[in-house]
């Protein structure tokens, strides 16, 4: 029989909590995590080094932290909220709802999420919240349109929402409501049931 998880100390939990709203906060001032130094982050959050590194690892850590605490109110809607991005909805609408979801994610945490899919072997593929969503996106691709070519055609529709490539985007000053239809078009046509 496992043990139960351990319960995290208060006082860990606080260090925890003080860390990432230090990052998140000197990651925004500085437009990206590359830009600011573990020993930064340990300064304005009050704790030593040491603790950072055994908590984290090193920045990627700190940055998948950051990120797992952003999506976890999405994670938790997927699963189990209202339609159309929770169950209920027809597979269609939840897969549009979803890539509408992580881009809107996506753009409003770009450094962040710019950093987490170059970290990985430089790898965008390599990260537990790819995992996630391609793993839930071909679930509902199966559902809409069958099982041939899902898992490809869940990773054709996440990389229409890669992080390099908004950055390239929004470099051409592509605006965000164009994005957004046009990966709604390709969605779309992905989803229709083959003949």
């Amino acid at each position: 029989m496992t043990p139960p998880p351990r319960k995290e100390r208060a006082d860990a939990q606080r260090n925890r909590e003080a860390v990432l709203a230090a990052a998140d906060r000197l990651f925004a001032e500085r437009g990206a995590p590359d830009r600011v130094s573990m020993d930064d982050i340990a300064t304005a959050a009050g704790v030593g080094k040491g603790t950072l590194f055994r908590r984290f690892g090193d920045r990627v850590g700190l940055v998948k932290a950051l990120v797992e605490q952003r999506t976890e109110r999405l994670r938790a809607d997927v699963v189990a909220g209202p339609p159309p991005l929770g169950p209920g909805a027809p597979a269609e609408e939840r897969a549009l709802a979803l890539l509408d979801a992580l881009l809107r994610l996506k753009l409003d945490t770009r450094p962040l999420m710019l950093a987490l899919e170059s970290a990985g072997s430089g790898s965008p593929y390599q990260n537990d919240t790819y995992t996630l969503w391609h793993t839930e996106l071909t679930a509902l691709l199966v559902e809409a349109r069958g099982e041939r070519d899902a898992d490809f055609l869940a990773h054709a529709l996440l990389a229409a929402i890669r992080s390099d490539l908004i950055e390239h985007l929004s470099a051409l000053d592509t605006p965000p409501r164009l994005i957004h239809d046009g990966v709604a078009a390709l969605a779309r046509a992905t989803l229709a049931r083959p003949a």
